[in-house]
């Protein structure tokens, strides 16, 4: 023994072994034991030490295997005097320290290890001061033994209970149930684990235990008695119970991009778990998905986003969904907002008393249900505060622990990025949608050619995308018809929309034929994709499209399509039936032509325009979308309709056009599932009218400038048939002007239209020529050149548009009475 180790008392032979097999220490056992002192072994090989193991030694082990860390057996030694000594050795590999290599700890028992006469009741006291509870029955099942541990949980004197059962201490029904365990144990000879959660008499609440039944036996192996040891594992089992309460957070917190939802899985995943009733409380900013414009000053006013409660109901909550109540500095909920951490209160703190005393209602609230612990921890995410969540209990009798707070701030924390995730795709999901408010139009125009009716729905999780539609009087009475979709969701798809849309109309406005529309969009969107791309990589701008025009006094329709899908034709009593037309490449692929199909449509006929996303829902195939399409065409429109989204028109004008309306109620309701499509949806529904024949006059012109005049006569003639003689004189000057500019600068043949409905008098003259005129300004000395001039100021809007024979130059006169 030294006075650095007084344990180190030389009844252990130690020695240690390099990594090449030479001792590089030597201890006092070990000269004991072989009687070499250090000077004389140590930088010496140990095998110089090793001698053969008397025949009559049993349990002599095998050598140690390469790489094993640990040995122990019986070896012999060299004695100094040269005798063999034969010791029972354990050795360790210890691993390298520092740089150092490693080495060999070899370790063999001096002194006799057989039973000391202390050794029983030293035994004895381990049993009795054992900080594990324990008992011991004999085959009776009475009570032999007892340790100070178990008769503290039982709170009963040890020496008193010798001799009585486990239900003669224990009345419960745990009692019946331990003895039935022990009887099992006895019989069987197995041990027993049960896991049960048990209130010891010198505990307040119940705790989690582990109670193990062993069976005792003699020396013969017969079963005497049964071992009984209670451990209490309560703090692994809340560590597990926490821990699956952040994993069932996780997995059910943020199911949807809903701030309200959301809010609400966070209150039901912590009640009862970790509260008895959970608030969550937000900021205005935050519940209406806008930036805080700073950090929340008392008082503060919240808005109640949700609560839930173990109470059916939840009595306890004195504010109601959607309410917002203000809190002073002295409430929970403004000092933890104040504080930006957690604050932990009883019901009969000063502070919360101050505030109770404030508001009355909460106080009778609290009182009434018992209410005797809160806290309150801030919902904060990516340095934004958003909210409050209040926990309290009320049934559970501890208070919150320093464990409580930490898994609350856990679980909310989690809750809170998701509540902001949501309200950033609230967010931009108003602002999408207020976009595309803007883009869409407003209401459709009121046409000779169509009654029209239309829906646009966005994406029930995506958001808003870039489908649009869109109904655009042409020059002659006709009208274009043009529905898309542009590839994505969000903000970026609605404003790429409106830019299609704008460059739709505007080369609409130039009477451009369907497939050449096409070819100038496909530039815009390569153009688009090329400018998307960043660092010599493509963008990724895409889109679909469909544009028909349909003209009224021929009864016949002009379709093209690029990459979208082919509309669906109604005939008046007839069967749906799907275009055929050439598909066409999407936009954006460029270089490849687009190319134009023609076909006659009754007056009375349905065209239907659509997006993708109505027929390609759910698990639904494209077949089975396009027949749901035509069976709900094909059904009686029912009395009652679906709310109106955002783009449609308003259900105005004739009954036939109110049916359209409710058409397109029912081909969403037959189409899309109750939760919305996965994918936004336009819908463009168009009935077809056409202009009597008694409607158009027609003449071929001679091209003789001296027969303008009887053919303005003609026109005069024509005017007073139809009753329009209030015209007459503008109408004469303008199809002067137009005819002698085509006898002049045209090409023959020469032909003038006449058109006319309720509210416009279209006159047309067409020739061979592919030279457009121009409109300019004529100065005071010029004899001509004020011909378009006045054509212009004498009608409501002018212009022209290339034919495959040529040109035609319209000009339309308004025949209402301006007030």
């Amino acid at each position: 023994m030294t006075s650095d180790n007084p344990f180190d008392d030389a009844s252990t032979a130690r020695a240690v072994i390099d990594e090449h097999g030479t001792l590089t220490r030597w201890s006092e056992g070990a000269r004991r034991l072989l009687g070499h002192a250090p000077s004389e072994v140590v930088g010496r090989p140990a095998a110089e030490l090793l001698a053969p193991v008397p025949a009559n030694t049993a349990g002599t082990p095998r050598p140690p295997d390469p790489g094993e860390r640990r040995w122990y057996g019986t070896v012999g030694l060299r004695h100094r005097d040269g005798r063999t000594v034969t010791a029972w050795v354990l050795a360790h590999l210890r691993p390298a320290q520092d740089g150092t290599p490693g080495s060999w700890l070899v370790a063999s028992p001096l002194e006799d290890t057989s039973p000391a006469p202390g050794d029983e009741a030293l035994a004895h006291a381990a049993l009795v001061q054992s900080p594990c509870a324990s008992m011991v029955f004999d085959e009776r099942l009475r009570l032999r033994g007892v340790n100070h541990a178990m008769a503290d949980l039982v709170d009963l004197p040890a020496a008193r209970i010798i001799g009585l059962r486990p239900t003669d201490f224990d009345g419960r029904a745990q009692g019946s149930e331990l003895e039935a365990v022990m009887r099992r144990v006895l019989a069987t000879g197995e041990r027993r684990e049960i896991e049960t959660f048990l209130r010891a008499a010198d505990q307040t609440r119940a705790h989690a235990w582990l109670l193990r039944v062993a069976p005792l036996t003699d020396a013969a192996g017969r079963p005497c008695g049964v071992c009984f040891t209670a451990h209490d594992f309560t703090e692994h089992v809340r560590a597990r119970e926490r821990l699956q309460l952040v994993n069932e957070a996780s997995v059910r917190i943020g199911s949807t991009l809903d701030v309200t939802r959301t809010a609400q899985e966070l209150a039901e995943v912590c009640v009862p778990a970790l509260a008895d009733f959970v608030s969550v409380d937000l900021l205005e900013a935050a519940d209406h998905g806008a930036e805080a414009a700073g950090p929340p000053t008392a008082p503060v006013a919240l808005r109640r986003a949700a609560h839930h409660s173990v109470t059916p109901g939840a009595p306890e909550a004195v504010a109601r969904l959607g309410e917002v109540e203000t809190y002073p500095k002295t409430s929970p909920q403004a000092a933890s907002l104040l504080a930006g951490r957690s604050v932990v209160a009883g019901a009969q703190s000063d502070s919360v008393a101050e505030w109770l005393a404030w508001d009355e209602r909460r106080f009778r609230r609290i009182a009434e249900h018992g209410v005797h612990a809160t806290m309150s921890v801030p919902l904060q995410a990516r340095g934004t505060t958003l909210g409050v969540v209040v926990f309290t209990r009320f049934r559970q009798p501890e208070s919150f622990s320093a464990d409580d707070v930490l898994l609350a701030e856990e679980v909310t924390a989690r809750a809170a990025v998701c509540i902001d995730n949501a309200r950033r795709y609230s967010r931009e999901r108003e602002t999408a949608l207020a976009l595309q408010r803007s883009l869409l139009p407003r209401s459709l125009p009121q046409t000779a050619a169509v009654e029209a009716a239309s829906r646009y729905l966005p994406a029930a999780r995506a958001g808003v995308g870039g489908d649009w539609f869109d109904v655009i009087p042409l020059s002659g009475m006709r009208v274009a018809m043009v529905v898309g979709d542009v590839v994505g969701h969000g903000i970026q798809a609605s404003a790429t929309m409106g830019r299609l849309r704008t460059a739709v109309r505007t080369l609409a406005d130039i009477d451009l034929a369907p497939d050449e529309l096409l070819t100038h969009l496909d530039d815009l969107v390569v153009r688009l994709s090329q400018e998307a791309g960043g660092e010599g990589s493509p963008g990724e701008v895409g889109a679909s499209c469909l544009y028909a025009v349909y003209d009224p006094v021929s009864r016949r329709c002009t379709l093209a399509r690029a990459g979208h899908p082919a509309p669906v034709l109604v005939p008046p009593g007839g069967t749906p039936r799907r275009v055929e037309m050439p598909a066409g490449p999407a936009l954006g692929v460029g270089g490849l032509p687009f190319e134009s199909a023609e076909l006659a449509v009754a007056e009375g006929s349905v065209l239907a325009f659509y997006t993708d996303g109505l027929i390609e829902c759910g698990d639904r195939d494209v077949e089975t979308g396009h027949r749901a399409l035509a069976e709900a065409l094909a059904a009686t429109p029912p009395n009652r309709a679906l709310p109106r989204s955002p783009g449609t028109a308003p259900a105005t004008g004739s009954a036939a056009y109110g049916s359209l309306d409710e058409v397109c109620d029912r081909v969403l309701r037959a189409l899309l599932p109750p939760g919305g499509a996965a994918d936004d949806v336009a819908l463009l529904l168009a009935r077809t009218c056409g202009l009597p024949a008694s409607q158009v006059a027609t003449w071929d012109i001679p091209a003789d400038p001296a027969l303008v005049g009887p053919i303005r006569k003609q026109v005069v003639e024509q005017l007073a048939r139809w009753g329009l003689s209030e015209t007459s004189f503008t109408a004469e000057l303008v199809v002067s002007e137009l005819v002698t500019n085509a006898i002049r600068y045209g090409a023959r043949p020469i032909r003038l239209r006449l058109i006319h409905d309720a509210t416009t008098l279209i006159c047309e003259v067409s020739d061979t020529s592919h030279t457009a005129p121009h409109l300019r300004r004529a100065k005071t000395f010029d004899e001509g050149g004020r011909g378009l001039l006045l054509v212009a100021q004498l009608t409501q809007r002018w212009g022209s548009r290339h034919t495959a024979d040529g040109k035609t130059i319209w000009a339309e006169l308004g025949l209402l009475d301006e007030d």
